[in-house]
């Protein structure tokens, strides 16, 4: 077998897969399998903007754990990459300077072990919805099959899924929209085992999880910018936190009011009021489209969804939580978020005492899902019923790094695999004969 590794260096944290497949192309499995995925200890490498070498120390020990994995006489031939996602894309545009130290330490610290290390780059917002889309059809395996007849076959009669991803500071939609596509900004085009594949995609900066809360207590504060008393109708009742203004406003996805003294400690207090939390959060999104345009939100072109959908990371995460990957209906969703969202904070604690970092951030992640997919990407109760929540496919996590992966080590060839082969049978037959014959 080969191995291939691939660092997700992502907003809030970074990760390592380890994939592993047939030197072979042509094997029974049809897959690529994820041997290893090793979570990297502490924040993403954009937070080491001011520590560029703090970036690069913390892959070492997930790099040790590979070197482990892969065998020592393979190691030398391992692809390997780092891809950057909407962390590093807010980082760059705030200082670039410090975007390329952080790079330049993060290939230092790869270019220590004995991997064939591809280069650190950052991901195009379309690059990290396409690849997502790539990971979720082959895992399901929509683009290409192995048959009972033992040879590769492009599945009939299976429609291939749209991708929904949600990281902290963006989220991307990528699907075969079946019109032809107005705005080529939004126009991907793949020919994957001999078929062709005009995809829609689109990915938001600054409307992930992590950046959307940032944006929604912005609004909060903005609405009272002298008073350092916020009320929080999103956060469970009897929950309160300080934060600073220059933790709240240290990204390029909220402006900070003028009048806003960097020191100041605002004190967030929660009045859990999911009815104000949905209108608040609905206010992140224009959702108003120009006339004669189907769009998103925020005035980007968007055809209307079609067929469906896998939704993963953080659209998986949080619905996980509050036990919605089942298929729910809408109706069944909006009401177990509105009563988890009703609940106290003395509650939450006794009853998930073990998720107490994060317990105040799911009734407010859970609506923005809502308002992103419905009020975003015009989802409505009869297409929700398209939409799966998933964290895997094929024991392999979704995301974009296979996609990335498969398609930059070339696994992924430009016609069906049937047609590579380039001679028939009696040709290659009628060339062995004559090589024996002059051996002989």
């Amino acid at each position: 077998p080969q191995y291939g590794l691939v660092f997700d260096a992502g907003s809030t944290h970074t990760a390592l897969y380890i994939y592993r497949w047939p030197a072979d192309k042509e094997n029974g499995t049809g897959i690529v399998s994820q041997v290893e995925a090793c979570t990297v200890s502490g924040p993403g490498i954009s937070s080491y903007a001011d520590n560029p070498a703090g970036a690069g120390a913390s892959l070492k020990p997930c790099l040790d754990k590979a070197m482990k994995i892969v065998p020592a006489e393979q190691q030398r031939d391992t692809p390997t990459y780092l891809g950057a996602t909407a962390g590093m894309r807010l980082l760059r545009e705030q200082n670039s300077t410090k975007a390329e130290q952080v790079f330049a330490e993060v290939a230092k610290a790869i270019g220590e072990y004995p991997v064939d290390f591809r280069g650190a780059r950052i991901l195009t917002g379309n690059e990290e919805g396409s690849f997502g889309w790539i990971t979720v059809n082959y895992l399901l395996e929509t683009l290409v099959k192995f048959s009972f007849a033992e040879r590769w076959e492009h599945p009939q009669d299976t429609e291939v899924l749209g991708a929904l991803d949600l990281g902290g500071a963006s989220t991307q939609i990528t699907f075969q929209p079946g019109v032809t596509i107005e705005d080529k900004n939004t126009s991907v085009f793949f020919r994957l085992y001999g078929t062709d594949y005009p995809l829609y995609t689109h990915s938001y900066l600054c409307y992930g999880q992590t950046q959307a809360l940032k944006m929604l207590l912005a609004n909060f504060h903005k609405d009272s910018p002298t008073a350092q008393q916020i009320s929080h109708p999103c956060y469970p009742k009897g929950y309160q936190e300080n934060v600073t203004t220059a933790d709240l406003y240290n990204s390029p996805c909220v402006r900070a009011p003028s009048t806003a003294s960097p020191a100041q400690v605002l004190m967030v207090t929660g009045t859990g009021d999911p009815a104000a939390c949905s209108t608040a959060i609905r206010k992140l999104f224009n959702s108003s489209c120009g006339a004669n345009r189907t769009c998103g939100f925020n005035g980007v072109y968007q055809p209307p969804v079609r067929g469906q959908f896998l939704a993963f990371a953080g659209f998986y995460y949080t619905f996980h939580f509050l036990n919605l990957t089942s298929q729910q209906s809408l109706n069944d969703v909006n009401s177990t978020v509105e009563t988890f969202c009703k609940k106290t904070w003395a509650e939450l604690v006794e009853a998930f005492p073990q998720q107490k970092g994060y317990l105040h951030t799911y009734c407010p992640v859970a609506v923005y899902i809502l308002a992103l997919l419905l009020d975003g990407y015009k989802f409505n109760a009869h297409t929700w019923n398209s939409i799966r929540f998933s964290r895997q496919a094929a024991n392999t996590d979704i995301g974009w790094t296979l996609g990335f992966m498969l398609n930059f080590t070339n696994m992924i060839p430009t016609e069906a695999l049937e047609q590579v082969k380039g001679h028939q049978p009696s040709l290659w037959a009628s060339a062995i004969s004559l090589i024996v014959l002059a051996i002989m």
